[in-house]
């Protein structure tokens, strides 16, 4: 223990006093000391790092429930010489899984065998759940405990049933629950304790927003997580902006969800009235093609379908109104540099042509009934009430609020944790490798300056609109959208327009920016990598940047472990609408005592598939970087703190032996 002068622990009396509150007497603190000295020196817990879920709910619980193959590797460890490889499966698709495995064991096995297996099960995920605990300190097995059964568990996993003397007492208790009826309830908590346990920490890299059906169900079930961080992407921001009342965020998100055919998402989901759109559309556009603007998920006869077509109207009304909106956006704020993409501003509207960069293309589609050409920008009367009515809605959901809300306690736009920074897309940075500088009220912003400053602005963008109206402080929210220069984005534009109403794939081009140039150069990719640890202040040897955004192409030959080994690209593609292009089903990484495990995923089909098949366990896993002496509690950002308390505690003690803090319990 470090010596403290009478003057050091003089100089901090006021902290230790509030301290001996918690502390009361010497014995106390000793107690507190020696349990936080043994806690330096359990295993680090395992981090689970997902990102661009997209609204896959199905696919996103699939992972989660097993771990990215975690619980399976805890069961195997378990229980490997006990019993068959078919029974280890079929036990850690219980565990994943237990209400709906349950009910097809009780469908299919015979009564008079129900009551050994039920026995047989308990006592294995007794020893699955042990070997879960042992990694952690019991006072924190004791916290995840479901209340339910926690005296219950908690007596089983201490027990060593191998004893003579307690075997009989161990055997007569798991008799006791199957025979309570409530087994299968018992089953599930312990289920849930057990995928708790092997996921100690969760990290989800942004876009949980957006294409597929069901971001409103991710994120119930995150809110639900014992111990996760969000870090934003540009999806989850435009939706963080919708709910801000940004006009032009809400039209964005609109539109997605009918690119995609989720209306769902909005009307049953969150709530949103669509009907002021739908009939806004469907009266405006009543005799128009509507080709281009056919949802995703449309079938072949869709013009004969009314909902079909009504969603295609529509599709095209709120695509038109984000163009407007945007333009007045940008028109509004010259300071985001964005000019360019005013292109209704660009269209001769009789010749059916825009111009783009100095050259003429023709338009697919040049019916535009609700444009002024002389102010394309403007909204005509009902496009303003129609635009006032969602702004309403999506301000008046309590659902998407209280989801907004936990995306920013939660969230932020870059994470540093155990010697790895986390962010969705990129950093900004010139072709130099240094980091660009953004003035903002006058001063000068650049890396993890920067990043710091767009947080605090994006919190603020947020909590400062608070009626039912549209605020231009939220346009910020929607510059982080789509900005050339949004490290939630980094690419030179966002062609939207030009996806929808030009034929030259040529105008379709995002480019990205530096930092991808950079990243990806063979040469330069590990020591940019290194210079962006550096500036966040993660030791470059250690560390590694974790990203997502852009979907990694195995079929093309593509490597998500990028720069040296120092970045780790983690977007295989959740999103069906990658799947073509990726060859995979998505990638998340692991992070355990032992190092860093990368898992590629097969696309999942449903829940009961994996059960009737007993599959699902198919990943593939890559070593990233692994540690001959195991990573511990003392070697993480929590063994910091730990060490800081440590020294606290220290510090009380000295004060108390020495006289200068009195006992206030003995």
């Amino acid at each position: 223990m470090k010596d403290f002068s009478r003057q050091e622990l003089g100089d901090h009396r006021k902290y230790l006093e509030l301290l001996s509150d918690t502390y009361p007497n010497i014995t106390q603190t000793i107690g507190e000391i020696v349990n936080l000295e043994a806690l330096l020196n359990l295993p680090k817990g395992t981090e689970h790092f997902l990102t661009d879920i997209h609204g896959e709910d199905e696919a996103f619980n699939h992972v989660l429930q097993n771990g990215s193959g975690a619980v399976r590797k805890k069961v195997l460890e378990a229980l490997e010489n006990t019993t068959t490889l078919n029974d280890l499966d079929d036990l850690t698709l219980l565990i994943q899984y237990p209400k709906e495995k349950l009910e097809l064991i009780k469908r299919d096995f015979p009564q008079r065998y129900l009551e050994n297996w039920y026995e047989t099960t308990i006592y294995r995920l007794i020893k699955v759940a042990r070997e879960c605990a042992t990694k952690y300190s019991s006072s924190k097995v004791h916290d995840a405990l479901p209340p339910d059964f926690a005296n219950i568990i908690e007596e089983l996993i201490r027990v060593d049933e191998s004893r003579t003397d307690k075997k009989n007492y161990y055997n007569a208790i798991i008799q006791s629950i199957v025979q309570s009826g409530r087994v299968d309830e018992f089953i599930e908590q312990i289920s849930e304790l057990i995928k708790r346990l092997v996921i100690d920490h969760l990290h989800i890299i942004g876009d949980i927003f957006d294409r597929g059906p069901a971001p409103h169900a991710v994120m119930e079930t995150l809110m639900k997580h014992h111990s996760m961080d969000i870090q934003w992407g540009n999806h989850d921001i435009l939706w963080m902006g919708a709910a801000a009342g940004n006009p032009a965020s809400i039209a964005n998100v609109i539109r997605i969800a009918l690119r995609y055919g989720n209306m769902d998402v909005l009307e049953t989901g969150y709530g949103i009235n669509l009907l002021p759109l739908a009939s806004f559309a469907n009266r405006i556009y009543s005799d128009d093609e509507v080709n281009l603007f056919k949802p995703k998920t449309a079938t072949e006869d869709w013009k004969n379908d009314p909902d079909q077509l009504l969603m295609a109207k529509m599709h095209k009304a709120i695509t038109m109104l984000q163009m407007k909106l945007e333009d007045q956006i940008i028109s509004a704020h010259p300071e985001y540099e964005m000019n360019d993409r005013r292109l209704l501003r660009n269209i001769d509207y009789d010749k059916g042509t825009i111009t783009i960069d100095g050259e003429e293309f023709a338009l697919k589609d040049h019916s535009f009934p609700t444009v002024d050409k002389n102010e394309p920008w403007k909204l005509n009367e009902e496009e303003q009430n129609v635009v006032d009515k969602l702004v309403s809605a999506f301000k008046k959901s309590d659902k998407l609020q209280r989801h907004v809300r936990f995306l920013f306690n939660k969230g932020s736009m870059y994470l540093t944790y155990n010697d790895n920074l986390l962010f969705h897309a990129c950093q900004l940075m010139e072709p130099d490798g240094s980091f660009s500088e953004e003035i903002i009220d006058g001063k000068t912003y650049s890396g993890k300056d920067l990043m710091d400053k767009y947080d605090q602005m994006a919190r603020e963008a947020y909590f400062s609109s608070n009626d039912d109206s549209y605020s231009p402080i939220t346009d910020f929210l929607w510059f982080l959208w789509c900005s050339p220069d949004s490290p939630l984005f980094g690419k030179d534009k966002m062609a939207t327009f030009e996806r929808y109403f030009i034929e030259d794939k040529k105008t379709h081009k995002e480019k990205y920016n530096t930092y991808y140039q950079l990243i990806n150069d063979e040469e330069k990719g590990k020591e940019t990598a290194m210079a962006i640890l550096t500036e966040y202040g993660i030791d470059p040897e250690k560390g590694h940047m974790i990203n997502g955004h852009v979907p990694v192409k195995i079929k093309s030959g593509e490597s998500p472990i990028r720069a040296g080994g120092k970045q780790l690209v983690i977007d295989g593609g959740f999103a069906k609408a990658y799947h073509s292009t990726t060859g995979i089903a998505g990638y998340t990484l692991t992070f355990n005592s032992y190092g860093l495990l990368l898992i590629s995923h097969r696309p999942f089909d449903s829940v009961e598939k994996a059960l009737e098949e007993q599959s699902g366990f198919d990943e593939k896993k890559e070593v990233v970087e692994s540690h001959f002496d195991r990573i511990m509690v003392r070697d993480t950002d929590n063994g910091k703190e730990i060490k800081q308390k440590l020294n606290d505690l220290n510090m009380l003690l000295a004060a108390y032996k020495k006289g200068i803090i009195k006992e206030k319990s003995i």
